[in-house]
């Protein structure tokens, strides 16, 4: 059996390919191709990728098929049954408009778990704006509807900017409606394609903040998983006001982490071309898999290492009694600051200077 790991990898997000058949304006990537690329991992590459997953960490991480888009690469159900064969839990991430119902019954029958459906509007409008393509929103709709038909579970991925923040409550009611099993809202990071839209649609702290408080509202309602992402603050402000979200077993595996920003500490994000970094929007290369496994890019990287000690921090996330379950967002100090362990930009919290910290197993979600 394989030893359990020290600092358990708990979600893996892997980037089958960087080609895509959107080309929405908030990518992390700044260029996107139609057709797959001669860098991508090669599916015995894969494989091995995959294998690595089995013989070096313990527990199993998901494993998140995502791209560009993944249902681009001809082998991704291939990819995703072997995985299932080895007992990888897999997931797949989609912008949901290439499902239709035969595609749907071959997610089932590939063994995937979830797939996340990335909706950044209530209606036609919001959303086709923001995905540059008309009639996105209905497919998303449509294949949704193909996976609750065939009996996959989904979840909704939002990316909140200021485009569609007044439309949040009814994502929120859509979701329900639709039965989605979780609701991840994203807050933006600016990289990529999205450093061109930062000035017009990035929030501001005052409006971050307002929008964490309005998602604890849906939370407390107790009716759907709901998991911020690119938002640790939401679990500064679970602690603040004592309140969890309730267990759904049926989930636990994806449902289960229990601090902010989690890059480098429980995720990790693996490339088309095999570089290893610490989330998909925090450019900072931590190796390589076609040169060495997950496994010791994982245990040793200097970067992994070092966002794994709170005490790191600098400015007001470094004296916050809530960095051990916040952490602030990595990605965004980065993007501000050419400094991965610099303040979060984006935080409008204000610590008082205390030796008090809580812990990340104060709060569960």
């Amino acid at each position: 059996m394989v030893p359990k790991n020290k600092n358990p990898l708990s979600l893996v997000f892997w980037e089958a390919t960087a080609a895509c058949n959107l080309e929405c304006v908030h990518c992390r990537r700044l260029e996107v191709g139609k057709e797959m690329s001669s860098k991508d991992l090669s599916f015995q590459e894969t494989c091995q990728f995959i294998d690595s997953l089995v013989q070096e960490f313990n527990p199993r991480p998901v494993l998140v098929l995502s791209g560009g888009e993944p249902l681009v690469r001809p082998d991704i159900f291939d990819i995703a049954r072997y995985a299932y064969q080895k007992d990888i839990p897999v997931a797949l991430a989609t912008n949901g408009t290439m499902i239709d119902l035969p595609l749907a019954k071959e997610i089932a029958s590939a063994g995937v778990r979830r797939v996340s459906i990335s909706l950044d509007g209530s209606n036609r409008d919001t959303h086709d704006r923001f995905r540059k393509m008309p009639g996105s929103f209905d497919k998303a709709i449509q294949g949704i509807l193909h996976l609750v038909d065939v009996g996959v579970p989904f979840q909704v991925n939002t990316t909140f900017t200021r485009h569609n923040l007044h439309e949040l409550e009814a994502i929120y009611r859509l979701t329900l409606k639709l039965g989605a099993a979780a609701l991840h809202p994203f807050l933006l990071v600016p990289v990529g394609c999205g450093m061109e839209i930062k000035e017009e649609f990035q929030l501001t702290s005052e409006e971050y903040e307002q929008t964490l408080l309005k998602i604890h509202e849906f939370s407390r309602e107790g009716k759907l998983h709901i998991r911020p992402v690119c938002a640790p603050h939401y679990f500064r402000i679970l602690a603040e006001k004592r309140s969890s979200l309730p267990k759904r077993k049926d989930t636990e595996k994806f449902n289960h982490m229990t601090k902010g920003c989690l890059a480098g500490t429980g995720i990790c994000f693996v490339s088309h071309k095999g570089e290893v970094f610490p989330c998909g929007y925090l450019p900072a290369v931590c190796g390589n898999i076609r040169e060495e496994s997950l496994g010791n890019i994982w245990g040793n990287s200097s970067i992994f290492n070092s966002l794994r000690e709170p005490e790191l921090l600098e400015g007001k996330c470094g004296i916050c009694k809530f960095k051990r379950i916040c952490s602030g967002c990595r990605a965004r100090a980065f993007e501000e600051e050419g400094d991965l362990l610099a303040e979060e930009p984006n935080c409008l919290y204000e610590p008082e200077v205390s030796n008090l910290s809580y812990s990340n197993e104060t709060h569960k979600d």
